[in-house]
């Protein structure tokens, strides 16, 4: 009986300690938080979890602005260490909610491209603009509109899909650009003239560019899409094609410079906010930076960093773009947002 007892208790004790061992040897979570649009190689991520000892635990959640709001909704109780995707137009409400916090690592001391408020780290950026079916065009022999003006006139009657602001953020980006570009007041006035010039109005970017774009079946041959997009026309296309089929617009009041960025979560997990760091730093690395070109299509923040071919060819940046200050997005989105409903939709 001792014997078997002691046994027993030996069996109990190693089990116990083998537990402990295997519970001390499994890598931590790494909570990310991003939107539904995060995109890198599997290889890339798994690299990262291997060489910073941790498990990522990646939740998407929809687009940027509805990412932004769960930040915020569960500011008491965070779902997340770090967090990717909130870009220039969130920014403001992220800082006023006080759900980030500053970082100040070495990829928040390097020159970048482009720059964030609040020790929130770029990691990436691109442009919100009008997309052009070449083809089309060159079939109906009609010349591509030379401003915004001209989309208002007879001849570009019921040509151009935009995504409502309310519910997309290149929707929204576009009607920043315009209220910037163009005035408020001439903005306004020009979405009125849009209004009876036939525009289409559709949720989001998948369904105004892959449902109602010339390109891909539908009827409308100028979409709100992004400066990269002829890029990744080419890079998808089934044949090789050295030429895309698409083209930008780069007209006044029409083209928004959008920058994304990491934040560490303020509330996260304070054993994890070491592997938050290292996450960011990834994300500004050489490799995540060169991957997120043609898996996000986006152009990459840190400074001088090499760019694809494929967006060295078919994704010239624009010399110009139109974006409202910090300060007014955050004043008067709400009010942006309802008087363009009343204006283009009631």
């Amino acid at each position: 009986m001792q014997r078997r007892f002691l046994f027993s208790a030996l069996l109990s004790l190693t089990t116990l300690s083998l537990a402990g061992l295997a519970q001390a040897q499994a890598p931590m979570p790494l909570r990310v938080l991003t939107h539904s649009s995060f995109d890198l190689p599997k290889e890339l991520l798994a690299q990262f979890e291997k060489d910073a000892g941790v498990r990522l635990q990646i939740v998407k959640a929809g687009d940027a602005g509805e990412m932004t709001n769960k930040l915020i909704l569960t500011k008491a109780r965070p779902i997340a260490d770090v967090a990717f995707g909130i870009d220039n137009t969130l920014l403001p409400r992220a800082l006023a909610a006080g759900v980030v916090e500053p970082y100040t690592g070495p990829a928040a001391q390097r020159a970048a491209a482009v720059t964030l408020d609040g020790g929130v780290v770029p990691v990436d950026f691109g442009y919100v603009n009008l997309n052009i079916d070449k083809a089309w065009f060159a079939k109906k022999g009609l010349a591509l509109p030379a401003s915004l003006d001209d989309l208002a006139k007879p001849a570009y009657a019921k040509l151009l899909v935009v995504q409502n602001p309310a519910t997309s953020s290149p929707g929204q980006a576009f009607l920043y650009a315009t209220i910037a570009g163009l005035g408020e007041e001439g903005a306004f006035q020009w979405w009125g003239r849009m209004r009876g010039n036939g525009v289409k109005v559709v949720k989001g970017w998948t369904e105004a560019y892959y449902t109602e774009f010339t390109r891909n079946g539908g009827t409308r041959p100028i979409v709100v899409s992004y400066a990269s997009s002829p890029a990744a026309e080419v890079f998808y296309s089934k044949e090789k094609i050295t030429e895309s089929p698409t083209a930008n617009l780069f007209l006044k009041g029409g083209v928004f410079r959008q920058v994304e960025g990491v934040a560490l979560v303020k509330g996260g997990n304070p054993a994890a906010r070491e592997a938050a760091g290292k996450f960011i730093e990834f994300l500004r690395s050489a490799p995540a930076q060169q991957a997120l070109q043609t898996t996000m299509w986006m152009y990459p923040a840190e400074a001088g960093a090499a760019r694809v071919d494929v967006m060295k060819t078919h994704a010239v940046e624009p010399t110009a773009f139109d974006n409202p200050s910090a300060a007014d997005v955050t004043a008067k989105n709400k009010a942006w947002l309802q008087r363009w409903t009343k204006t283009v939709l009631k």
